[in-house]
């Protein structure tokens, strides 16, 4: 018989979710969340995206999360959007929103490779603030955007920060070399989410990393919940490693700013 799952979803935006303003559109993520029994939603980036924002779009942005954190805070959790581009917005923006706000977690996206040494006063002080670091990585085949990270940019940064942990979102696009290329590195987990609910992804990055460096997101609304808890659901790996991926890896990563925070888990 299945066991029932405490599901926290690493990865949802409030982009591509009806809804005007951002509680409304959290409101809805919500309501499909229900539908698949999850419990919380980890959100990051506003209600519309620029590849390179600006110091304005990145306090706009996360003053919108805010808003959806405000409305349903007992099932949204926060990650404050960063750029290195950006360093004494970024800062400042930790501060405003993790050291004095609600959030617990940092994104990081596409305007500048991880691997690039200005990253690293945000790596420290996120760090310092125990916030659990997101960085957006994908192989493309046409090529990646400007600034747009890959897996091995992360492995750069992971080895600069050995004692950090840090997440590989979307296990780079191109899962079986995204797994690859972080596997020799036990501070970085990988996260499921945003490619197709394809056979055999969870279990190679349970097999290669371990089930305790695997976590379940979706890329909400981006992608539905269905086919992205689907890779779990229907992974050949045991009930104990779905619970992990499910929520138990990702609620042991956040328990430091959780706890710090007087946070309920």
């Amino acid at each position: 018989m299945r066991m029932s799952y405490r599901i926290w979803d690493l990865h949802v935006h409030l982009s591509g979710v009806s809804g005007l303003t951002p509680e409304e559109r959290a409101t809805q993520l919500l309501r499909f969340a229900d539908r698949m029994g999850m419990e919380k939603l980890c959100v990051y980036m506003g209600m519309k995206w620029s590849q390179d924002p600006s110091p304005a779009d990145l306090i706009q942005q996360n003053s919108e999360v805010l808003r959806a954190l405000k409305a349903h805070p007992d099932r949204l959790l926060g990650f404050v959007y960063l750029s290195p581009k950006h360093v004494e917005t970024s800062l400042a923006e930790l501060e405003r929103c993790v050291a004095n706000g609600p959030m617990v977690g940092v994104k990081l996206w596409v305007a500048q490779h991880c691997s690039d040494a200005q990253i690293d006063p945000i790596i420290k002080r996120a760090a310092g603030l125990k916030a659990l670091i997101f960085q957006h990585t994908w192989f493309k085949v046409g090529g990646n955007y400007p600034g747009e990270s890959n897996p091995y940019d992360l492995v750069t940064l992971a080895e600069r920060f050995p004692e950090v942990p840090l997440i590989c979102g979307h296990t780079g696009g191109d899962w079986e070399q995204g797994i690859r290329a972080i596997r020799h590195l036990p501070n970085v987990s990988t996260d499921l989410a945003g490619s197709d609910p394809t056979a055999g992804i969870t279990e190679m990055a349970v097999r290669e990393l371990g089930a305790s460096r695997v976590i379940y997101g979706s890329d909400g609304g981006g992608r539905s919940f269905a086919s992205q808890l689907g890779k779990v659901h229907g992974a050949a790996i045991t009930e104990e490693q779905k619970h992990l991926v499910f929520g138990e890896n990702l609620r042991r990563l956040l328990k430091p700013i959780m706890n710090a925070k007087g946070m309920k888990q």
